[in-house]
């Protein structure tokens, strides 16, 4: 028995210095005249790197991926915060909505069409007429066409006491259309009764037709291209 552990132990012994010996003196320039186990080797520990090198590689983007995803969690929780309170107060919005729809409507209803602007002017002038005042300029401007709506710009000067004065600018204002008064100036005048006379500028304003509408339409991509 002792005979045979001691010939196991040479040839283990041999076996080893065997493979110990393929692996001396090897020429990093020449790895095709390797012995057949440094070869195998060579192979292996390739492709266990290349192994290393992939899975880091893998895990290297599914990490720049999750550290995307988690800057990406403030953001939503915010966005989420924000639209659980609008479904919350869902109904309040509409009801919201609802009349800001009913403003926009009554403004538009005091915006008179192109077709009526001469009933508005001459409503303007019926009030001050109307007060006892004397119209020495009613001019009518050039139309300035906006966005959603027209402005038209009258030049006055009118001529009368104070108080008509006065009155004569809150009929103005109390006009079912709407109309502003500009750059007023009142001054006195030679006339020994008292009798001022007024100088500005009244703006009324009027909704756009749909002619108009479709040319600022296509104005403005031609204001864009220049």
């Amino acid at each position: 028995m002792a005979t045979q552990t001691k010939s196991n132990n040479i040839d283990l012994n041999v076996l080893y210095e065997q493979a110990a010996s393929q692996f001396r003196d090897l020429n990093p320039s020449e790895p095709g005249q390797w012995p057949l186990l440094p070869k195998a080797a060579a192979w292996v520990a390739a492709a266990v790197l290349m192994g290393f090198a992939g899975w880091f590689a893998l895990l290297s983007d599914v990490h720049d991926e999750l550290e995307a995803e988690r800057n990406k969690e403030p953001t939503l929780k915010q966005d989420y915060r924000a639209k659980l309170g609008q479904a919350v107060n869902l109904g309040e919005l509409r009801k919201q909505k609802l009349q800001v729809e009913e403003y926009v409507t009554q403004l538009e209803k005091q915006l008179p069409g192109k077709a009526e602007m001469d009933a508005l002017l001459s409503d303007i002038n019926q009030a001050g007429l109307g007060r006892g005042l004397q119209f020495e300029l009613f001019r009518p401007g050039r139309v300035v066409v906006k966005d959603y709506y027209a402005e038209l710009p009258i030049a006055i000067r009118v001529s009368g006491r104070f108080h008509d004065i006065g009155a004569f600018a809150a009929d103005i204002a109390n006009l079912s259309r709407i109309v502003t008064l500009h750059n007023l100036s009142v001054s006195s005048t030679k006339d020994p009764d008292g009798v001022l006379s007024m100088e500005g500028t009244a703006r009324t304003y009027r909704y756009l037709d749909v002619s108009e509408v479709d040319q600022q339409r296509k104005a403005k991509p031609k204001a864009g291209k220049n």
